[in-house]
């Protein structure tokens, strides 16, 4: 396989596609190196922009070096991407069996089905959810017709106690050959088609697992294309850790109720569940040592000590339990040695790791993370033979912060084929107080206000913060004509899909919304971010980063990512060649700050930039004209 012989092939199947056939450059830049880096086994670094067209430029080499591919991607809508139009679009034009693979929740459980309809009441015990009958009948029937069993293909999305009442984790599942209904598991055969095919579309957190567990979770591979690389950092931090909350343990209990008699031992658990969730909760949130004297510590072992009884009564269960129990305590006793071994985890950590209590109100729970995910990946990523990482924005640190030695990987910019210049804006307001003033507030909202009217509604509004996003639209939603869609009013698909119809509604938004959205012509012409997106100094795993730092704290650890973070969101706003609007920063730092605002700027597109508001509106009034 030469680099001619895949740009050849490229170009004959970029111009099969519908409105195919231009030239890319940068895409052929992009597939003349990942041809390279196959043949010489070396690693490879891809910056691609927005319109590349880089899913093709790492494909198409990909599948014509005849080696077995897994291809890593953070976002959903990119899966979608690869598994409904590109796979099936290039398997026309060149030998491929692919398969799309996902974690083992998101398959409905054969087994949990069949104990549901062999006994509801026992298969629900400590199951609670509101009208839940009507919805698990919903759901069986489905799962009765389905060929997959995949989550993906219902219709509405189901409530989390149904869907947990039908579906079993991987720490729980005792695996196929020890499950009665192992032989039809759909899980199981989604696995075995991976094992067959030629390429494989995971989430980047399935191949986090896999590269945690030693390499058992996926089939063996030569290549593996880790798309939208700047998140892997956090994904390796989240999937080499341990999280532990008391609702695990509470978990356990149920499991337990569904097969020991034994009342007091499913309380005993169930107890020890709430005396960790107590203990975290009163922590609150922030870094934490494992004690095994404090309320923590003592909770931690309550679990353990719960979790081993649980194993102990089980062991003394006889054999002749019949089909479903059988099951029951099967999927008990991976549970509980799960825990266990978690528990054990977490007490072994080193200096290299750091204990955290974070999550949301009411999800709290206790995390260890190692600090340096580059140890944790050179004997187990960087030991592949080719390994492509590829994104729109890839900072200059991230070699150092993935501990990828400077000598074994090749780095091409093959920029976008988009004129930013002349099709957007960026607007820094300078007249805006300063961020952590009383009046940023207010002078925020009629900010927003004015270029809302010059852009006729049609606005992403990217807020770093719910409560600056809630009051932003408690107090504009009565002052503008325009619909205001709001995160967290509807499913985030639902959000979007108004967004793209409702041609004059404008969505507002917190950081989820900053990337992976693709919103394409005239629904979207303006951008607004109201503060530079900078990392919560009190954010316990980057706080452990900066003290291994030091005085390079914040251009290793604060800098790279709000950099990133602000591409990201600028990025929202041209998706086609066709796409015009303004980029509207409110945080007046990006153009006054001599210490960073030309590394943020660096980031960013080359969009024509501005600080007069009047030629931002007249810009905006144009395209809404038009």
């Amino acid at each position: 396989m030469t680099v001619d012989e895949v740009i050849a092939k490229l170009e004959q199947i970029c111009a099969g596609l519908p409105g195919g056939g231009e030239r890319r450059d940068g895409q052929i830049s992009m597939a003349a190196a990942v041809t390279q880096v196959i043949a010489d086994k070396r690693h490879l670094i891809a910056r691609a922009g927005t319109g590349t067209g880089k899913s093709l430029a790492y494909l198409v080499p990909a599948i014509m070096s005849g080696r077995r591919i897994v291809v890593a991607t953070a976002t959903k809508a990119l899966q979608d991407q690869l598994a409904d139009k590109d796979l099936p679009h290039l398997a026309e034009h060149l030998p491929l069996e692919w398969a799309v693979l996902k974690g083992r929740s998101n398959y409905v459980c054969r087994q949990r089905v069949a104990e549901l309809e062999g006994d509801r009441q026992m298969a629900l015990a400590g199951v609670a959810g509101d009208n839940l009958d009507g919805e698990l009948d919903e759901l069986v029937e489905w799962a009765a017709g389905s060929t997959s069993g995949d989550r993906a293909e219902l219709d509405v999305e189901p409530s989390h106690a149904a869907w947990s009442a039908l579906s079993v984790s991987s720490d729980e599942c005792p695996g196929a050959a020890r499950c009665p209904s192992g032989g039809t598991c759909f899980a199981d055969i989604a696995r075995q088609r991976a094992a067959e095919a030629d390429l494989v579309v995971v989430n980047t957190h399935l191949y986090g697992i896999h590269l945690a567990s030693g390499g058992v979770v996926l089939p063996d591979h030569d290549v593996v294309v880790i798309d939208e690389a700047h998140q892997l950092e956090d994904i390796i931090s989240s999937t080499a850790g341990v999280e532990l909350s008391g609702r695990r343990i509470g978990d356990l209990a149920r499991r337990a109720r569904r097969i020991v008699a034994d009342e007091a031992l499913a309380d005993k658990i169930e107890t020890a569940g709430r005396h960790l969730d107590d203990a975290i909760d009163d922590i609150g949130g922030g870094r934490v040592t494992l004690d095994r004297s404090t309320p923590l510590g003592e909770a931690l072992r309550d679990g353990r000590d719960a979790a081993d009884a649980l194993l102990s009564a089980l062991r003394n269960i006889g054999m002749d339990l019949g089909v479903e129990l059988a099951a029951r305590k099967e999927r008990a006793q991976q549970g509980a040695s799960t825990l266990i071994a978690e528990i054990d985890t977490a007490w072994a950590m080193t200096d290299g790791d750091v204990a955290f209590v974070a999550g949301p109100p009411g999800g709290l729970s206790l995390r260890v993370a190692p600090i340096d995910v580059g140890a944790t990946l050179r004997d187990s990523l960087w030991a592949m033979p080719t390994v492509i990482l590829t994104s729109a924005t890839v900072p200059a640190v991230l070699p150092m912060q993935l501990g990828l030695a400077p000598d074994s990987f090749e780095f091409v910019d093959v920029g976008s084929p988009f004129d930013y210049e002349s099709s957007a804006l960026l607007y820094c307001a300078l007249d805006m107080p300063e961020p952590r003033s009383e009046a940023f507030e207010e002078a925020t909202h009629l900010e927003i206000e004015r270029l809302m009217v010059a852009a006729g509604g049609r606005t992403l509004a990217l807020f770093t913060s719910w409560k600056a996003m809630r009051n932003a639209v408690e107090a504009l939603r009565p002052r503008l004509p325009w619909p205001i869609l709001a995160q967290g009013e509807r499913p985030k698909p639902a959000l979007l899909e108004a967004f793209r119809n409702e041609r004059a509604a404008s969505l507002f938004a917190t950081m989820s919304f900053w990337q992976g959205v693709d919103v394409r012509g005239e629904s979207l012409s303006l951008v607004i971010i109201d503060k530079l997106p900078f990392p919560r100094p009190d954010d316990p795993l980057l706080e452990a980063r900066r003290e291994r730092a030091g005085r390079n704290a914040f251009k290793e650890v604060d800098l790279p990512r709000a950099a990133t973070m602000l591409a990201q969101g600028t990025g929202r706003l041209i998706r086609s060649a066709e796409d015009k609007g303004v980029v509207a920063v409110l945080d007046r730092r990006l153009g006054t700050s001599k210490n960073y605002r030309w590394d943020l700027l660096a980031a960013l597109p080359p969009y024509r930039r501005t600080r007069d508001r009047a030629e931002v509106e007249a810009f905006l009034r144009r395209l809404r004209d038009a």
